[in-house]
Parts: C-alpha cells; sequence; structure tokens
C-alpha cells in the first residue's frame, strides 16, 4: 500500500524543539521479580489521549521449563492492549474468552464495568527456551463508557492495516491514522502503531489527533535537529505538523494518541475511573470475592487462585 505523507519542502524541520511539550524518561517497575519500563502515567503527564498506562517489557530470555504466571486479577474503566515482538502469552479472561496471542497479533479486551484476566506462558512455549518481549497500554474509556459491558477481541498480525513508503514500514495497531483504521472497536479517537524506519529515513506523524506521542523502541530519531535515543517517549504540542528521521542505524518507534478524555482519571491498582467512588465500590467487590455474583468472576478456566487486594 502506498504512502502519501504530503511532506512540503521544509517541513520535516520546520518545528523548534518547543514542539515537545513532554520528554518522558520511563521508570524500572518490579512486578515481582519481572522488570518492565513504565512512561504513563509519569510524574508529568497522565495520559496521551486516553493511553494512561504503557509499559514495555523485555526481550527477556526464559529457559525451558519455566514462564510467566499472572494470576487473575481485575480491571474497570479501561481497555488493555496486548501486542508483542516475540513470544508467547495465553490470555483467558471471565466472559469466556481463551486466546494465546503471538507476535505481531493484538488483544484488545475492555473492562467497562468489571472484568477479570490471567496472563500465562502456554504449557508448549514452556517446553523450550523462549522470549518475552512487547508492550501493554491501557486506554481509559469516556464516562459515558466506564460502566460498558465487558468485552475482548483478538485479532491476527494479518489483519492489521500495513502502510509503506521508501524506509517506512508501519502497522497500524489501533485507531486510524493516514487513512487507515485497524480493525478493534474503539470507544474515543485514538491511534496507535509500530513503524519500523531505515536509517535516515523521514515519518510524518498524523496531523488530525489532538494529542500524539512517540515511544522509541530501537534506534534513535531527530527531530528539529537534535537526537532522541532509545527508552525515551515524547509528546508533541497540539497541532503542530511534525516529523522525525531515522537516526545512522534506523528507528523502531510505538506511535500513539488521540483525543484528551474530558477531565483526568483516577488510578488505583488495576483499577481506572473518573470518580473515587467506582474505585472504591471496586475495591470492596474484589475485596468480597463473591464470584459470579456481585461486579467481578473468575475466568472459567482459571479459578484455582487470583491475585488479593492489595493493602
Amino acid at each position: 500500500m502506498s504512502w502519501n505523507p504530503l511532506l512540503e519542502p521544509g517541513y520535516p524541520d520546520a518545528v523548534g524543539m518547543d514542539a515537545i511539550e513532554t520528554l518522558i524518561a520511563p521508570r524500572a517497575v518490579d512486578l515481582g521479580g519481572f522488570v518492565v519500563r513504565r512512561a504513563l502515567p509519569a510524574a508529568q503527564r497522565q495520559m496521551v489521549g486516553p493511553f494512561i498506562f504503557f509499559d514495555h517489557f523485555g526481550p527477556a530470555e526464559v529457559p525451558a521449563g519455566q514462564g510467566t504466571d499472572v494470576r487473575p486479577h481485575p480491571h474497570i474503566g479501561l481497555a488493555t492492549v496486548t501486542y508483542l515482538f516475540r513470544g508467547e502469552i495465553l490470555h483467558r479472561d471471565s466472559v469466556g474468552s481463551q486466546q494465546i496471542i503471538r507476535q505481531g497479533d493484538v488483544n484488545w479486551m475492555v473492562a467497562g464495568r468489571g472484568i477479570t484476566h490471567s496472563e500465562r506462558t502456554p504449557a508448549e512455549a514452556r517446553k523450550r527456551p523462549h522470549v518475552g518481549y512487547g508492550l501493554q497500554t491501557w486506554v481509559a474509556l469516556p464516562e459515558s463508557d466506564e460502566d460498558t459491558a465487558p468485552s475482548f477481541e483478538h485479532h491476527a498480525k494479518t489483519t492489521l492495516p500495513v502502510i509503506e513508503s521508501e524506509g517506512v514500514r508501519l502497522r497500524l495497531i489501533l485507531g486510524r491514522a493516514y487513512g487507515e483504521a485497524a480493525p478493534a472497536r474503539v470507544f474515543s479517537e485514538t491511534f496507535y502503531a509500530d513503524a519500523e524506519l531505515k536509517p535516515g529515513a523521514r515519518m510524518p506523524l498524523p496531523d488530525d489527533h489532538e494529542e500524539r506521542g512517540v515511544y522509541i523502541l530501537e534506534g534513535s530519531v531527530s527531530v528539529a535537529g537534535q537526537s532522541f535515543e532509545a527508552g525515551q517517549m515524547m509528546v508533541f504540542r497540539p497541532k503542530d505538523r511534525i516529523s522525525v528521521a531515522a537516526g545512522p542505524k534506523g528507528a523502531r518507534l510505538i506511535l500513539l494518541g488521540g483525543a484528551a478524555l474530558a477531565g483526568p482519571r483516577y488510578i488505583w491498582w488495576n483499577f481506572v475511573a473518573s470518580s473515587r467512588e467506582k474505585i472504591d465500590a471496586a475495591k470492596e467487590q474484589w475485596r468480597k470475592g463473591d464470584w459470579g455474583r456481585g461486579q467481578f468472576d473468575l475466568p472459567p478456566d482459571d479459578r484455582d487462585e487470583f491475585i488479593p487486594l492489595p493493602a
């Protein structure tokens, strides 16, 4: 598919450094022996568009016989996006979904009023050495959709739009950008993409979204003549026409953003909501453990354990 960025002469460097509204250095977070790099929420900024949580994990080499086991745990008020560069994860949830996600696929889980899920290394993958490497992000739901029914969608790599141009190959994970739309059903204006740039290649950011960010996964990029390395997230000023240029070793970038939500969100543990009352109610429901009769249930095929409410 052809790429039509509609670049004007000088457009890639038409902005100054003040076009970068926020520069975020992710912090290391230990999730019980499994360390991730968390870019959102950050002290400087809670969200980019509807994205309220951004974790980059791996690449982690895992020996045969071992794997990851994230026990059943709850969510409200958000949707999770799981996207892998390498490895496999078995997803199970309380609406009955059971799905192995592999490299380049998308798992889109809408928590809405309440869902429970687990994430484990599949049995077959544990038999051999394997690698865990990917992203998990949370998208906050608009207030009008916070109590929507929970649901799950899996979209294989082959169903995601791919856009190519000289030196650039971009896969659209979620939302719409560059005239294409990804298949998952979103609740507000959103874009989320995986872009690979060859050395020196230039790429414009979508200019029809209110908020836009770039996470440098690999390599480096320059903006307005200044270089930025892997492991940084840049959030750009609205409406500026921005383009990035890959460094001498190329770059792999994650683009994200969309419309800002009306008002801030409260976050506690795995819960996101527009009010503290919703979070307090969810805390009480999970503490009670009234599975299948209250707000939460456990996955049908993963009911032997769960993560207790933090103290």
